[in-house]
């Protein structure tokens, strides 16, 4: 089994290439420590800079937000974009909440539901697929989740060193170790040996391992099938969960949910489906918490036909 390693710490992130990285990073770490409440109107504020300076991000979560939800009208779409782009900027202060407060801080953040529906399986010698979806705590998710269950995950280095080496160690502060993305023999060895093993089935990630199913409004979107082929080939059940942050700034609501039966199926189209069907239900639970700004429908059915997002 391939598992990435924690980086060590090498003289080379002290040279000058590396000094805005580390700038940002202590800039981020220092910020951290101020109250929480305080932090969240900080990441509203930076999301209504990024509403107002980065129009491509807002025109993305706009086209999505349509397309998902044709029969909104346009002032909904817009007060739509504005929430999501200010939950955008808490993410950023979220990240470092999750990466580098201490154990007793972030816990008390923490409202746990439905763990009996994770306990179960475990408890059978089974691994548990995880179906995780891209809100935007999802770096305080994954910390909070070792706290109920250590997992392991999959992972997509970063290309700054130093970058590599905060974000890894972030990440791994509390769960167990993480997988290459691309590297599906290890994360079936995992599953196998009954850990608890995070997967994200709900961005555009081309035309490989992937059919057209619909998702909202958009009848024809682009869908993973790693989560059948995990799902086929591993001994595990596959259990949704999501993580929202409470309005009232109290903390983290996560929820466990009833593992899918008889999944799946063989018919690849109606189990995607069902998947989708899943991410549907979260998001409409907090769609101001979702991440819009990725091109969800890039990939069209035909390569010939237009692109959404222009």
């Amino acid at each position: 089994m391939k598992i990435i390693e924690k980086p060590k710490f090498e003289l080379r992130f002290l040279s000058p290439k590396y000094w805005l990285t580390w700038l940002s990073a202590g800039f981020l770490y220092g910020i951290s420590w101020l109250p929480y409440k305080w932090q969240l109107a900080m990441g509203r504020g930076l999301g209504r800079l990024f509403y107002r300076f980065v129009p491509k991000r807002a025109h993305i979560a706009r086209r999505n937000l349509e397309l998902c939800f044709p029969n909104k009208s346009a002032e909904d779409i817009e007060q739509l974009v504005k929430r999501n782009l200010e939950n955008t900027g808490i993410a950023f202060f979220e990240t470092g909440m999750a990466w580098w407060w201490p154990d007793w801080r972030i816990k008390r953040k923490l409202h746990l539901h439905g763990i009996e529906h994770i306990q179960a399986p475990l408890a059978e010698g089974k691994g548990v697929l995880l179906l995780l979806f891209h809100f935007l705590s999802l770096e305080v998710h994954a910390r909070l989740h070792g706290f109920v269950q250590p997992a392991v995950g999959l992972y997509r280095p970063h290309n700054n060193a130093v970058m590599e080496f905060l974000q890894t160690r972030g990440r791994g502060r509390s769960n167990k170790y993480m997988i290459p993305r691309t590297d599906v023999r290890s994360m079936l060895q995992a599953l196998d040996q009954g850990e608890i093993a995070g997967y994200l089935p709900d961005q555009d990630y081309g035309r490989k391992r992937t059919v057209f199913a619909p998702l909202f409004a958009v009848e024809q979107a682009s869908t993973t099938t790693g989560t059948l082929l995990f799902a086929e080939n591993a001994n595990c059940v596959v259990l949704p969960v999501t993580c929202f942050r409470r309005d009232d700034g109290s903390g983290y609501d996560m929820t466990f949910y009833p593992q899918f039966e008889q999944f799946p199926t063989g018919d690849q189209v109606a189990d995607v489906t069902r998947v989708n069907r899943m991410i549907e239900y979260a998001i409409l639970q907090k769609p101001e918490q979702y991440m819009w700004i990725h091109r969800r429908f890039k990939t069209r059915p035909d390569s010939s036909d237009p692109d959404l997002y222009r």
